[in-house]
């Protein structure tokens, strides 16, 4: 059991590590000090460090597991969503925490004071006293499922298995004669659940609020799938470019990449297939432009890559080439029922090659769409004046 604690804390310290977040801090911590409430409940520290003084093993296990208890359940009120979701859950969390806490300051004191014949009977207080976090996160848990929490149906599987670790840690510490082999299992088992189980829906619900943030972030200018600037974000990235390009003297190409065919797998039986289809060409488009050139999407069936370059430089018609031949390979998306269907892009590209110093970005954008536009119909059937590329509104 506590071979398979320290790994899930490891798990935690590497997480904790890699997203530096309030949420990864708050799992390393209640891993860390739960963890090491289980472990002086089990009696190994007293068997591999036989010479620490009994007096220090007491007020550890006295105030040791209380304090884990109210770190648990005031961590759990806050991933259960705390007062902006459910204020009677944050007060019973909030509240219960604080008075564990109290509680487990009160018992280390009074281990520190009690005889070592009588410790026995203290420790009785602190298991009744650590059921109390059990039970109540049952409540809580129980009450957020109801409400609709889509993770509190599977924390309560976590609970049960933190009211059984519980119940035979305290079983064993007390000594009771009655625990056998089978009950230790049983208890070592449901301990290293729990915290596999918690420390994954902790990990889960984190991720979901980064997600949430970033989205958020989104809202300033970007297109959700793909992250690509859009609407005015990406005029007034456009605008920077075409500064930043005339004070060095350069020139500016506006390249725009028309998905002509983005929808025509869109029907009832493949539902969401134009979100794969801009994630995997933005990823195309970013690769064959490089790091250097603003990407962004005008509209979901229009790509838009900002080339800037120095007056010597050879036009940009090999990149153009590279970025058309890359973006009308083959892709393979999912449609429903996991069914794999292959789509190839059909792909109109209008170059527009400026100079930035006085350039209208709005402009530019609209004749370089025009022209890819154009570019993937058919030549002797449409007119330049017939065809509208006024852009609608942007957001």
């Amino acid at each position: 059991m506590s071979g398979g604690i320290l790994t899930i804390l490891s798990m935690a310290v590497v997480d904790g590590l890699h997203q530096r977040t309030r949420g990864a801090l708050r799992n390393l911590l209640f891993v860390l000090i739960t963890g090491a409430s289980c472990v002086v409940m089990t009696g190994l520290p007293e068997i591999l460090y036989p010479e620490w003084p009994s007096r220090w093993m007491m007020v550890l296990k006295a105030g040791l597991g209380p304090a884990a208890g109210a770190t648990a359940i005031y961590f759990l009120g806050n991933w259960l969503g705390g007062v902006r979701e459910d204020i009677w859950v944050h007060r019973l969390t909030a509240w219960g925490g604080a008075a564990l806490l109290g509680m487990a300051l009160l018992l280390a004191l009074a281990a520190t004071q009690v005889r070592a014949q009588d410790f026995h009977d203290l420790l009785w207080l602190v298991a009744a006293v650590n059921l109390t976090p059990a039970v109540l996160a049952v409540f809580v848990v129980v009450r957020s499922a109801v409400l609709g929490d889509p993770l509190a149906s599977w924390m309560s599987l976590a609970i049960v298995c933190l009211v059984l670790m519980v119940i035979g840690l305290y079983m064993k510490g007390l000594g009771v004669a009655w625990m056998g082999t089978g009950t230790q299992l049983l208890t070592a088992v449901a301990s290293v659940t729990f915290f596999l189980v918690a420390t994954v829906l902790v990990l889960l619900r984190n991720r979901q609020i980064r997600l949430l943030k970033r989205l958020m972030r989104l809202e300033m200018g970007a297109e959700p799938a793909t992250g690509l600037p859009t609407g005015t974000a990406l005029l007034s990235k456009m605008e920077h470019s075409f500064w930043r390009t005339s004070r060095l003297n350069g020139r500016c190409s506006v390249i725009c990449l028309y998905v002509s065919n983005l929808y025509e797998m869109t029907d009832a039986d493949t539902l969401q297939i134009d979100g794969q289809i801009l994630v995997a060409l933005a990823a195309r488009i970013r690769r064959a432009a490089g790091f250097r050139c603003l990407v962004g999407l005008y509209h979901p069936r229009c790509f838009v890559v900002v080339m800037d370059a120095e007056r010597g430089q050879e036009p940009i018609e090999d990149t153009v080439e590279g970025l058309r031949r890359l973006a009308e390979m083959p892709l393979s998306v999912t449609a429903e029922w996991q069914l794999q269907r292959t789509f190839v892009p059909k792909i109109g590209v209008g170059v527009v090659t400026i100079d930035p110093g006085k350039a209208d970005p709005l402009k530019v954008l609209n004749q370089a769409e025009h022209t890819a536009l154009l570019s993937v119909r058919p030549r002797a059937s449409v007119h330049t004046a017939d065809v509208n590329t006024t852009p609608g509104e942007l957001c």
